[in-house]
């Protein structure tokens, strides 16, 4: 850790006794965090790809699978009480880590903005079949994207323990429940009156395989293994974390999943997912209450890359970084052809997948505290998740059918656990 550890709150653990997030808090948020447009709008795409059984298949497995990966990082997070960037430097010497926490801050801002674009289309897609109004111009385009962008930073000018335990814990979560309760039982309905054995047998058109499209659904919790130990190092215990992190979001990303398989099974072809919520009865309430709930994964990322910045440069706040990257993510969501820019984010994710394979290797296993890393390189963990990124891609070209994410996981794990060195076999 370098020189400024002592001031700099990303690099420093949480003290037990500030530690206040109890399983129920974990389980909220992660639910939270899991629920969106973009699990179902990916969901919906798996149907055509490998058939109503088989997407069924993996997005039970993924989800399960992916969750507990995010599950495992959690429980490290907590048991260190270190944010992510902080687990970064440990694992990665204090110099080298400058560079994966960087590319960690460009994928949060990249994916703040994405969520900002959902959130803008789905207000004017609102506007436009409740009220009329014709919100797509250039004026509507900044207007809205100034009215979320101003409530996120009345968002992250607040606290984030009040923001878990108070307002999603208590209030955001039962509506986004009952809105997802309700939206499930309109298309069920539907569902059921066009058959369920003729849309449970439908093929896929071989686009994808079982375990490529696996690989999609575990996607969605690996995008977010660089944030989860932000939030889990202010847990109470490590079996909290592990046990509320791994149900909360396992259930939520399920859900969204097969919500979003069920609707495009039986929207019109041309209907987008947006349109097809609207036009459901109660809809139009049921998707607001969901664009709500994209403010927390807006949210999620801007506060994890504030932590992160924070790590790099701690003369600013948590609090003053998280608000400076909600202004400059508003002015990407403005000019930014965000849509184009999902190969890219998606492709920085690659980088991530290696890279907490090395750190859950070097630190997941264990119940002691994880050794100080004074290094300023730590070339063979460094070397590890290099051998990481380019294992991912080549798995991705020479056998897509497997899927890119578990292959990496396991080989970067296995590298990092048995290069360990002598101090961190005592300490883990």
């Amino acid at each position: 850790m370098n020189s400024s550890s002592s001031t700099n709150q990303a690099l420093t653990p949480v003290p037990e006794s500030d530690r206040v997030f109890g399983w129920h808090e974990h389980a909220s948020l992660w639910f939270s965090l899991g629920v969106g447009l973009l699990v179902m709008q990916v969901g919906a795409y798996l149907v055509p790809s490998v058939g109503t059984r088989d997407a069924a298949i993996a997005i039970i497995c993924g989800s399960i699978i992916g969750a507990g990966l995010l599950a495992w990082v959690a429980r490290t997070g907590c048991r260190s009480g270190l944010s992510s960037a902080g687990l970064i430097h440990r694992t990665y010497g204090s110099h080298f880590a400058r560079l994966p926490v960087i590319l960690n801050i460009v994928q949060l801002l990249g994916w703040t903005t994405f969520e900002m674009v959902i959130m803008r289309e789905g207000t004017t897609a609102i506007a436009n079949q409740a009220f009329g109004l014709e919100l797509s111009g250039t004026l509507g385009v900044i207007v809205i994207t100034l009215f979320w962008g101003a409530i996120l930073l009345a968002l992250l000018a607040g606290s984030m323990i009040k923001l878990v335990r108070k307002l999603i814990a208590r209030f955001a979560l039962p509506l986004v429940i009952l809105s997802l309760l309700w939206l499930s039982w309109q298309f069920l309905v539907l569902l059921n009156e066009q058959g369920l054995s003729a849309v449970w047998d439908r093929p896929g058109n071989g686009q994808m395989g079982l375990f490529s499209a696996m690989d999609l659904v575990i996607a969605m919790p690996i995008s977010w293994l660089p944030l989860v130990a932000d939030y889990a190092r202010h847990g109470r215990s490590t079996k909290g974390a592990l046990g509320g992190t791994w149900l909360g979001y396992a259930i939520a990303n399920i859900w969204c999943y097969s919500l979003g398989v069920i609707i495009v099974s039986v929207a019109e072809p041309d209907a987008g997912l947006v349109n097809a919520l609207l036009l459901a009865q109660g809809g139009l309430v049921a998707l607001g209450l969901i664009m709500i709930d994209e403010l927390d994964n807006a949210y999620g990322d801007l506060y994890s890359g504030s932590v992160s910045t924070h790590s790099l440069l701690p003369k600013w706040s948590i609090k003053r970084w998280g608000m400076t990257l909600a202004v400059i993510s508003m002015v990407f969501a403005t000019v930014l052809p965000i849509h184009t820019l999902e190969p890219f984010l998606l492709m920085l994710s690659s980088v991530f997948v290696p890279l907490y394979g090395v750190i859950l290797g070097r630190h997941g296993i264990g119940t002691g505290a994880i050794a100080d890393n004074r290094k300023r390189a730590d070339w063979s963990a460094a070397t590890i998740w290099i051998l990481g990124i380019v294992c991912y891609h080549s798995v991705g070209h020479w056998a897509p059918g497997l899927g890119s994410a578990l292959p990496t996981l396991a080989f970067t794990f296995l590298l990092a656990f048995g290069t360990r060195s002598a101090a961190t076999r005592i300490t883990s």
